[in-house]
């Protein structure tokens, strides 16, 4: 759920809407949906237990990750299988590129703009790195796909998750209800929360045991979530005491009346 907040799924609502609050109108139907989505899921992956069995699943694919079109051949036949399963070579090419693209934007502009080139590079020039980085993306995806080839999809979208649940979701808690939250402690937030997490879930059983085949792992806990979302909040909160800006604190009580009453008022 937290994770869920924090993805570009969410966060791009507040790039393609006019005002304040359409964006809200936006997130509400966006998160209203995915989250019916999320629950269809438990309905559909117990009534692939009961009706087609465990056993008949893992034989066709060991990650369990052909529940939901075996349970639609067991309830429609081939036909219903068919339909499934374009829905679902729809929605995976839809994501994918729907994340190729978020990211890609976030690489060429936010970073190599913003960062790199301080505001000084030309449309042609973030063009180009929005390319790049595009193929590069998409060639990391590809190797991590087969790198994590016979893992359930399920489980490997919840690491997703715990990422965006520590890197995106404690800075934007923070940034919206806490008056004092500075830009420091947002970047160290995020940085911390991004590091920790893939590191933690190198050092878990589904890479060190499971892919690497070593006999234990370092770190416990497959998903990291727990650990690294509360480390999150708390290296944002400390940077951000020891880092107390004004102008910022000043600044928040400005988006704040903004988000309540409108750019208007």
């Amino acid at each position: 759920m937290f994770g869920t907040a924090g993805l570009p799924h969410i966060l791009m609502r507040f790039y393609t809407v006019p005002d304040a609050k359409a964006a809200r109108k936006s997130v509400f139907y966006a998160t209203g949906l995915i989250g019916s989505f999320y629950l269809m899921t438990f309905i559909l992956g117990f009534g692939a237990m009961v009706l087609v069995g465990p056993a008949a699943i893992k034989s066709v694919e060991p990650g369990g990750n052909m529940a939901a079109p075996l349970l639609a051949e067991f309830l429609g036949g081939t036909p219903f299988l068919g339909f499934i399963a374009a829905v679902a070579f729809a929605t995976i090419l839809a994501v994918v590129a729907g994340l190729t693209l978020s990211g890609a934007a976030a690489l060429s502009h936010d970073l190599w703009v913003s960062v790199v080139r301080k505001e000084r590079a030309d449309a042609g020039e973030q063009l180009k790195v929005a390319r790049i980085a595009t193929v590069g993306l998409g060639i990391l995806g590809v190797l991590l796909g087969i790198t994590f080839k016979g893992q359930n999809v399920a489980f490997m979208v919840g690491l997703a998750f715990a990422i965006a649940a520590s890197a995106n979701f404690p800075a934007l808690v923070l940034s919206i209800f806490w008056r004092r939250y500075t830009t420091a402690g947002a970047v160290t937030s995020m940085l911390l929360g991004t590091v920790s997490t893939l590191v933690l879930i190198y050092l878990s059983p589904t890479l060190q045991v499971d892919i690497l085949k070593h006999p234990s792992a370092w770190f416990p806990l497959r998903n990291p979530a727990l650990v690294t979302m509360p480390l999150s909040f708390v290296s944002g909160i400390v940077v951000s005491l020891l880092t107390g800006n004004r102008q910022e604190a000043e600044g928040f009580d400005g988006v704040a009346r903004r988000m309540h009453l409108g750019p208007t008022l």
